[in-house]
């Protein structure tokens, strides 16, 4: 079954459970999707969902930083329970020790070396562990495998 169907079906089923939360965070993220279809005129397949679903947590996350920075922790309570949802549909993330020896790998496969080499590092990263790692995590093992 392909991640879209899989989330058709999460909606429907939220729909017939009046489970109103999950329900509008699933529709947020079909919206999305379908925006990307017609803004580039595509069709989705796993990856670029999986792409979108990274996207919008990613947003979550920050709102709800903010949020909490603001003294509104009933607004950072919605946004993570919205990122609750959207985890559902990531493949399952690396670990820590997983992200830095796939970093090291790619370090030494491109013979780079110090810091002026990042771009052409996180270039390589970003394609091979798109979806499968938190970004954040592998800028920082990344600048610590580039590190003098």
């Amino acid at each position: 079954m392909s991640l879209q169907q899989r989330i058709t079906d999460d909606m429907k089923t939220a729909m017939r459970a009046k489970d109103a939360e999950r329900l509008g965070t699933i529709r947020m993220l079909m919206a999305a999707m379908k925006q990307k279809e017609v803004d580039e005129r595509v069709t989705l397949d796993d990856a670029m969902i999986v792409g979108i679903v990274d996207k919008l947590i990613k947003q979550r996350k920050d709102a709800a930083q903010q949020y909490e920075a603001g003294n509104r922790q009933d607004l950072a309570d919605k946004e993570k329970s919205e990122i609750v949802v959207l985890e559902a549909y990531l493949p399952q993330r690396l670990s820590a020790d997983e992200v830095n020896a796939a970093v090291k790998a790619i370090v030494v496969e491109l013979g780079a070396s110090g810091p002026g080499d990042m771009g052409k590092v996180m270039g390589v990263v970003k394609q091979r562990l798109a979806g499968q790692a938190d970004m954040g995590l592998v800028s920082a093992a990344v600048k610590t495998a580039l590190a003098p």
